[in-house]
């Protein structure tokens, strides 16, 4: 196993680079995928729009599609698009099973806290946290939420330290958390630097691109259905390419922590050297 130390500017640099040198491949593989998760939150709002647990339901189905997605563009970012066995979104594998059986062992718990944190803190009126005194039933589930947000927040970080273990299982290569967090040792907190700038940047990149032809297009019509899908539409989109940067940036750790290059002989760390 090579010893590698990760630079925060290189890889960053590195994986933007690779996107956008290779949009039109982007465009290519996010089609399918982007019409279904488009018409999961079509269906969703259509149900109730305002249930969180249809919204919860709503992106834990998104999640095949976005399966799909990710793991072509980590083969792609790999192996090069001739690897490529069939575009995303036309059929699961045995491969997307593997990958997202890896990544609810990373971030199942992860999720399950986020969810839990959705649904114990509700919804909550933006004016209702100006009064004083505070709205009793405000404050007792913002104090039963508290704990599971601060859980939330550190078993994000843990996952994203072992998060790149994802592009191995992307290449057929079997690779466990607990093997990706020795091959990371010394580097937990570029990883986590990385993956958090680009998750953040990422989703508010989202935000504004929903929000901003959303408003457009209600000042021009008036508020409609027509406007709201024109917003998920393009968010959607936005969406997709954040996930793609995350997505680069954890195939370009994963090569440059552990060597492994296409073909060669690959021994994985274990746990012992962690």
């Amino acid at each position: 196993m090579p010893a590698a130390r990760l630079s925060f500017g290189d890889i960053l640099s590195e994986s933007f680079g690779f996107f956008f040198n290779n949009l039109a491949l982007f465009f290519h593989l996010v089609t399918i995928p982007w019409i279904l998760s488009l018409l999961l939150r079509i269906a969703g709002d259509a149900i109730a729009a305002d249930s969180l647990i249809v919204v919860l339901l709503e992106k834990a189905a998104d999640v095949i599609p976005t399966v799909m997605f990710l793991v072509a563009w980590m083969r792609v970012t790999l192996l090069g698009p001739r690897q490529l066995d069939h575009p995303p979104g036309l059929r699961w594998s045995a491969r997307e099973t593997a990958f997202l059986v890896q990544l609810l062992r990373i971030a199942g718990i992860t999720f399950l806290l986020l969810a839990a944190f959705t649904l114990t803190a509700g919804p909550i009126e933006p004016a209702a946290l100006g009064q004083v005194p505070l709205d009793p039933e405000i404050a007792r589930r913002e104090a039963l939420a508290a704990p599971l947000g601060t859980g939330f927040f550190i078993s994000a970080l843990l996952a994203l330290r072992v998060s790149f273990s994802l592009a191995a299982i992307a290449v057929d290569v079997p690779f466990t958390p607990r093997q990706a967090w020795a091959a990371s040792r010394g580097n937990g907190w570029p990883i986590i630097g990385v993956l958090f700038v680009i998750f953040f940047t990422s989703g508010i990149a989202t935000i504004v691109a929903a929000l901003v032809p959303l408003s457009l297009v209600q000042g021009l019509l008036g508020g409609s259905t027509g406007a709201a899908i024109i917003a998920w539409t393009i968010g959607t989109l936005v969406s997709y390419g954040g996930a793609a940067l995350i997505a680069t940036a954890q195939a370009v750790i994963f090569r440059r922590l552990t060597g492994w290059r296409s073909g060669a002989a690959f021994a994985a760390p274990t746990a012992s050297s962690a």
